[in-house]
């Protein structure tokens, strides 16, 4: 594992605790070169309820690439309203330690579009 990905995932960890203590659900989000993916965690973290990402066939016909801004901000939308439908509107934001900037930033603000508040 390189430097730059362990001080990564010590921020994620840091992030993670602090939202465990808060007991909220949590919105995060993971991210390739190729893909982005965000799922909405329960507070015990034990379940997942809802899931989003540019590998889902939908998507996949709608975007060229999975790893630019446009595909962020459609998952970003489509994370929402699943979380709506599975009767979630706040969420803490776990961006798992990446900057919150491009990608990051586009989906947060797509999904504060569409109605997730954090």
């Amino acid at each position: 594992m390189s430097m730059k990905e362990t001080r990564r995932l010590r921020r994620a960890g840091r992030v993670r605790r602090h939202i465990r203590e808060i007991a909220i659900e949590r919105l995060t989000v993971h991210r390739t070169p190729r893909h982005i993916y965000a799922q909405v965690v329960d507070a015990s973290g034990a379940r997942v309820l809802a899931a989003a990402s540019t590998l889902e066939a939908e998507v996949r016909t709608s975007i060229k690439n999975g790893g630019n801004v446009e595909a962020a901000k459609l998952i970003g939308k489509r994370i929402a309203d699943k979380a709506k439908a599975a009767g979630v509107t706040r969420v803490a934001f776990d961006r798992a330690g990446y900057q919150y900037h491009g990608r990051i930033k586009a989906l947060a603000d797509a999904a504060r579009e569409n109605g997730l508040q954090f």
